[in-house]
């Protein structure tokens, strides 16, 4: 009886398409989609990500990546992490207002999982997907997105939304616009197992495309995949979505189209419902031009306004999933997952003369740049983790500080600048630099806190440093550089930048042996300063005005080559 309330109370604030224009349409139909009062549609972002935690929003409990989740061979394992992942994604959304004007990553709509097929090697991103096994990637897929999606199908906790459809696994570069040539063997064999299952057994409500054409066509404006293989031979009745700026890419790179309200009628023809970006902007032109029809904009409208009224994002909307609260992110249960996933995602090859365990005791020498990052941690589309914990950390913890010796080694490749160590910065003798928090910009005030930190390797995607400080606040970190030897080195100051909707972007001041080497705003993410030494410990200064929404602060080096 209380879901017949709820799907009637949500048909009741259901927009009817003949009230709105084709611009309104158009609008809703795009990823940040504006308020709507008179359609009853608060704003939302279509776009969130949650490929092993809940990402890009804050503190959230961060899993292996997703090929160390497939390590574990465990689809059970993977429909709780799915679970944790819609749970503090619902605790976020229920924190807000139902009108507030939600940024991008504050949604329900959870673009994951990555269940491209990781053959080649070359890729760069095959660490976001399952592996190379299609059998294998799409029974893991199919328990990530129910565990994501829960029981109810008409009341789903988060939508999952698998990707990227399809033959999406060639080298980054060109991705925009290359051509794909499967065999229909291959495409059958390897590439579509997954997705087919994501489908049919997974109940996914939402299926991204990809950026690539197959057989000449761009992927979002294949009607032969998107709409005949997806809809009439599968029976999805969910909503799909382009990758980012793919409908864009229609005209842009692919050349399938001359202009914006082509590539628009093309993709929305071909089966992409919902734009990421904002090429559907043209599709009022579209109309006009005969390129598209009423019916084709309003079917599509009415998949994505299904998907908002069953998640319960609607003035007027409910959902049996608002009773989960902040208090919901960050549990015991929630990293006691986590920990089962990384233990389960351990591959040893090899144990001769049974070494491992390590005995209480061992000396231990830890060489490696990724030995101490957070980075490394936490791979890419993440969350903030909690309290995170560096393998230089784990073992310091396990075996006792003096029983482990660190050395950062070499570069990972050359050019690649790494995190400065806490081997090169010192202060009052001991490892790291004096950090002081202000919760002001420019140093403003008394420190709300002074604390010591081994190196500066700050997550703070819409998360802070350190309790007291709100959205905006400064930064101060003072001691000595204290290089491994005399040579040519290259300081990076390295503040990931906010994505898409920032306006300015984080300061910083930088003071090297008493002489101001940097200031200003960082801009494309990154200020780089030479720095030679002669081999001697020198004073650093460090001020940084945290005062937009870029994403962390971390102090990076190339050294020499023979340091």
């Amino acid at each position: 009886m209380i879901w017949m309330l709820l799907a009637a109370e949500a048909a009741q604030v259901a927009p009817a398409p003949e009230t709105l224009t084709t611009a309104q349409k158009a609008a809703q139909l795009q990823s940040s989609a504006p308020a709507d009062p008179a359609a009853g549609l608060p704003a939302y972002d279509w776009w969130n990500e949650g490929l092993h935690g809940l990402a890009r929003n804050g503190y959230a409990t961060v899993f292996p990546q997703a090929i160390g989740m497939a390590a574990t061979w465990d689809a059970p394992l993977l429909n709780r992490i799915g679970e944790v992942v819609a749970t503090e994604a619902r605790a976020k959304f229920n924190a807000q207002p139902v009108a507030a004007d939600r940024k991008i990553y504050q949604g329900l709509t959870i673009w994951s999982p990555n269940i491209n097929i990781f053959r080649d090697p070359r890729w760069g991103r095959g660490q976001e997907t399952y592996g190379e096994d299609p059998y294998l990637t799409g029974h893991l897929g199919v328990a990530f997105i129910t565990g994501l999606q829960g029981p109810d199908p008409k009341h789903p906790k988060v939508i999952a939304t698998p990707k990227h459809f399809v033959v999406h696994s060639g080298p980054e570069a060109g991705r925009d616009g290359f051509d794909v040539d499967p065999s229909p063997q291959d495409l059958e064999a390897t590439y579509l197992p997954a997705f087919r299952l994501a489908v049919t057994e997974g109940k996914a409500q939402s299926l991204m495309c990809a950026y690539n054409a197959i057989h000449g066509v761009p992927a979002c404006a294949n009607a032969p995949l998107m709409v005949d293989r997806l809809r009439h031979d599968w029976g999805f009745t969910g909503f799909t979505v382009s990758d980012c700026d793919a409908v864009a890419n229609v005209h842009l790179f692919h050349h399938y189209r001359l202009d914006a309200a082509g590539a628009a009628a093309a993709s929305l023809k071909g089966g992409t419902d919902l734009n990421c970006g904002t090429t559907y902007a043209a599709l009022p032109e579209a109309l006009q031009r005969g390129l598209v029809t009423s019916q084709d904009i309003d079917t599509a409208f009415g998949r994505a306004m299904a998907a908002r009224k069953a998640l319960g994002i609607a003035y007027g909307a409910t959902s049996p999933w608002a009773r989960i609260s902040p208090r919901d992110i960050g549990t015991p249960e929630h990293h006691a997952v986590a920990l089962e996933a990384a233990r389960k995602a351990i591959v040893l090859l090899k144990n001769e003369g049974d070494r491992l365990p390590l005995k209480t005791g061992t000396r231990i020498a830890l060489i490696g740049a990724d030995a101490d990052d957070i980075g490394v941690l936490q791979g890419n589309y993440h969350g903030t983790a909690i309290a995170p914990v560096t393998p230089l950390e784990g073992l310091r913890q396990q075996f006792g500080a003096e029983n482990v010796l660190y050395a950062q080694g070499s570069l990972l490749a050359d050019g690649a600048a790494v995190l400065v160590p806490e081997t090169a910065l010192r202060w009052n003798g001991a490892p790291g630099l004096q950090a002081e928090y202000f919760a002001a910009p420019r140093l403003g005030g008394e420190p709300v806190i002074t604390r010591r930190e081994r190196h500066i390797d700050h997550d703070l995607n819409r998360a802070v440093p350190a309790p007291g400080l709100g959205p905006q606040w400064s930064a101060r970190w003072t001691g000595e550089l204290v290089p491994p030897g005399p040579g040519a080195y290259r300081l990076v100051i390295d503040a990931p930048a906010c994505w898409k909707y920032c306006k300015t972007h984080d300061a910083a001041r930088l003071w090297i042996d008493g002489k101001q080497v940097a200031t200003g705003e960082i801009q494309k993410g990154r200020i780089e300063v030479a720095f030679d030494s002669d081999g001697r410990a020198v004073p650093f200064k460090l001020e940084l005005d945290h005062v937009s929404d870029d994403e962390g602060v971390r102090l990076l080096w190339l050294p020499p080559p023979s340091r």
